[in-house]
């Protein structure tokens, strides 16, 4: 039986781990990023049961969900300076204790606020496990392989979003809703173990963390959250316009603050690199383009007379090609350049949009399916090389914080686009589907704009 090579003397990370030993590390980041991925999609999934379950209105219920995307774009940042000053390997382990012992608090939850409060710290174990996981992957895997090692890493992704809703509805057609969180503590408990073995020891920083830079990006970034989620869904323009206002004064003493320092938590230096800072904006409009998607897609499929399962079903054929492109797009990346693959494959993504908002009532379940498809095709050609491109763009010690950057550019960007889908649905009723589904096509081209002026990247070793 094949066994978890032991962790010796720490590793040189200049050619990433041999294997054995490097697929083990991969397995158990990818266990990580499958549990926390599919957590968020199971806990969308199952709000109606919480509503009955717990007592709660339908409002109240979305406090599950947002306690933990507040506390992801809250800690993102101060969590990817951790990793530079203690090691990469260390802040993964330590977020995935906190997320597996969060997970249990989840599932000993008797109300609301608890189960809030236990989604808030599970958010903070999901922030680190998945703002450390590029600057992992760049240790592990050789330079040449590095763009394959992130397409395996999106196929674990992709996997986690398209069986969620499936295995939500398992486990709550057979126990109680308890059993979505807890599903979670033997598969932490698994993946520590294989971290534990397998992991290479990271570097260590020379800098310290700055206490007063970490609470004023967790403010800044919880509020611009609360500000764009408050604004998307009407809830009042006062308390908007007040978060994104306070939030943007901070956003501006941070980045004064941060100028100056040799190793910033807010790493604006990085972009005085252009290759990332193309790279980080290209990641921004892509993942608007790619939520404001999927927030309109079930809207759309209910107009045209597909029922609830019906609807579960007809979304999957995107994320299932996502998967199996982005392994394919990693060998793609060794014959052309990846700024082209990405700007290539956001096209597809675009074309399969507008396709979509121009699909006619009663359109069959191919005509459906082919088109989702080609958005999934895009999407997954898109994926790796651009996130290959955003992290080999920037110094092996500087990897955590541009990885944390690529992390929070994606999780504002889904939020602002979950916003204008709210907002465009609730002002143009009769229209708002199709506008929002153009209106992503619009954005994808812009970011395939974007990605294509990034010129060409130093070549990776074949």
């Amino acid at each position: 039986m094949t066994t978890i090579p032991a962790m010796a003397a720490p590793q040189t990370l200049t050619d990433g781990l041999a294997t054995p030993r490097r697929t083990w590390a991969h397995a158990a980041i990818g266990l990580a990023i499958v549990m926390s991925v599919m957590d968020g999609t199971i806990a969308n999934v199952a709000l109606p049961t919480f509503v009955s379950a717990l007592h709660i209105t339908p409002a109240a219920s979305i406090w599950v969900v947002n306690a933990y995307q507040l506390s992801v774009c809250m800690s993102l940042l101060v969590l990817g300076s951790l990793g530079d000053i203690y090691g990469y390997d260390r802040v993964f382990r330590i977020c995935l204790v906190i997320f597996t012992a969060a997970s249990l608090g989840c599932a000993l939850s008797h109300g609301l606020v608890s189960l809030a409060c236990a989604r808030f710290v599970q958010g903070i174990g999901g922030a680190g496990i998945l703002g450390v996981t590029n600057a992992m992957l760049r240790g592990i895997y050789p330079s040449r392989d590095l763009t394959a090692g992130i397409g395996r890493n999106t196929l674990a992704v992709a996997a986690a979003l398209a069986a969620g809703p499936s295995i939500a509805s398992l486990i709550l057609s057979i126990a109680t809703w308890p059993w979505l969180f807890a599903v979670n503590v033997p598969i932490g408990i698994l993946a520590l173990i294989m971290a534990n073995r397998a992991l290479p020891a990271f570097p260590r920083g020379r800098q310290v963390l700055d206490f007063a830079s970490a609470a004023l990006s967790a403010s800044v970034f919880g509020l611009l959250a609360l500000g764009i989620d408050a604004a998307g869904h009407g809830q009042g323009r006062a308390l908007a316009a007040g978060a994104l206002t306070l939030g943007a004064c901070l956003a501006i003493l941070l980045v004064r603050r941060q100028a100056n320092r040799i190793a910033p938590l807010l790493p604006v230096d990085l972009f005085k690199i252009r290759l990332f800072t193309l790279s980080v904006s290209t990641t921004f409009l892509a993942s608007m383009a790619q939520l404001m998607a999927y927030v309109a897609i079930p809207f759309l499929f209910h107009a045209i007379g597909r029922s609830q399962t019906e609807i579960g079903l007809l979304i999957t054929p995107w994320p299932v090609m996502v998967g199996i492109m982005a392994p394919f797009a990693g060998r793609l990346a060794r014959r052309f350049a990846p700024q082209s693959l990405a700007s290539a494959g956001l096209i597809f993504m675009a074309a399969g949009l507008v396709l979509l908002a121009l699909i006619p009532p009663g359109a069959t379940v191919w005509a459906i399916t082919w088109r989702m498809m080609l958005c999934g095709i895009g999407y997954g050609l898109f994926l790796p090389p651009n996130a290959t491109t955003q992290i080999g763009a920037v110094p092996k010690p500087r990897s955590g914080g541009a990885s944390t950057l690529g992390a929070t550019a994606r999780v504002l960007g889904q939020a602002i686009g979950a916003a204008l889908v709210a907002f465009l649905l609730s002002a143009t009723p009769r229209g708002g589907i199709t506008l929002a589904l153009t209106g992503a096509a619009a954005i994808a081209v812009l970011a395939a704009a974007v990605s294509a002026t990034r010129g060409s990247p130093p070549a990776l070793p074949k």
